[in-house]
């Protein structure tokens, strides 16, 4: 069919056009989706199941909550009876709806979004049995997940429920999709691959003339990522050793992350971090949890060019520093 050939169309440009640049989500982003849905009728219209092929656009209000306008035209949808007579026809028909999305998780590449709608949808069908032209008004809830490929691309499945304020009828569909995220507060990347993070330096131990002796740590992270690598665990035991020397020391641990993706986005982000280093501190290292504090800079306080790929690894760090007066 011409529609469903359309439809493919929409959907290899989505694929080729996430390929081309990176970009936030969140508060401000638009979204376009590509979907196909079967709609199961429960009506009084004689008219059987059928698809609906369409698009929509989506606003977000703010980094969970966004506004849906979306546009279908059914396929496939049969009158059970002609008028006058028994017998089956093909019936024209689309689908017209405004919707409020409420997103859980958080935004990012490689997400998971669970999210509930709620709205109101126009419906208008063509050579009904009962009444040629049939229109009617529904008020709409649904629920669904979406799955983020990367900031870019994503794909959703879902079901909606429609009851018609005219009939007092229900009905319900079930579909799938594909759309890109254009961005809100959006930060284009001149390059995603990133190299290898530089090997992490080990914990400098300096005595100063004012018999100060001093211990500093810098743990990097992988892209978008919280967990503590295995090959800083070695820096984390040597400031966990220090503090043991000392005990009358306390520390400060700062989260900071590269400048990829929104605000709230990295300030999440680098206080997990923070909690991660903190964690391996008091609970694999044995330092009492009250002398440890963490903090998240988000992407406030760069070292380092976030415009390479190689600035934006050294950025990726979690640093610490503790000084006491040496015996």
């Amino acid at each position: 069919m011409k529609l469903k050939n359309t439809l493919g169309v929409v959907i290899g440009s989505l694929l080729a056009t996430s390929s081309l640049s990176v970009l936030a989500q969140g508060q401000g982003a638009v979204e376009v989706e590509a979907f196909a849905k079967r709609s199961f009728t429960e009506s009084n219209r004689d008219v059987t199941n059928g698809n609906l092929f369409g698009g929509s656009l989506g606003y977000y209000l703010t980094d969970d909550v966004s506004l849906n306008l979306s546009h279908g035209v059914y396929e496939s949808i049969e009158s059970d009876l002609l008028p006058g007579g028994s017998g089956e026809k093909e019936i024209d028909g689309h689908l017209s709806t405004v919707e409020a999305l409420y997103h859980f998780g958080t935004p990012g590449a490689q997400s998971l979004r669970p999210y509930v709608s709620a709205g109101f949808g126009h419906q208008s069908l063509d050579n009904t049995a009962e009444r040629g032209k049939d229109k009617t008004t529904f008020a709409m809830v649904g629920t669904g997940v979406k799955y983020y490929f990367n900031e870019v691309f994503f794909a959703k499945a879902g079901v909606d429920v429609l009851h018609s304020l005219d009939t007092e009828q229900t009905e319900w569909q079930a579909g799938v999709g594909v759309g890109l995220n254009f961005g809100g507060n959006t930060k284009q990347v001149a390059e995603t691959v990133e190299a290898a993070p530089e090997p992490t330096p080990e914990p400098v131990v300096a005595e100063e003339p004012a018999e100060v002796v001093r211990v500093e740590l810098d743990v990097k992270f992988d892209f978008d990522k919280s967990k503590v690598k295995e090959e800083s665990y070695g820096d984390i035991k040597s400031l966990a050793d220090f503090m043991k020397q000392y005990p009358q020391t306390n520390t400060t641990v700062e989260g900071h992350t590269d400048a990829v993706g929104t605000d709230a986005y990295n300030q999440g982000l680098s206080e997990r971090r923070a909690n991660a280093v903190r964690e391996v501190l008091v609970n694999q290292y044995g330092v009492e949890g009250e002398r440890v504090n963490s903090v998240g800079y988000g992407e406030s306080r760069p070292v380092a060019d976030n415009a390479t790929a190689d600035g934006r690894a050294v950025n990726r760090r979690v640093e610490a520093e503790v000084e006491a007066q040496a015996k």
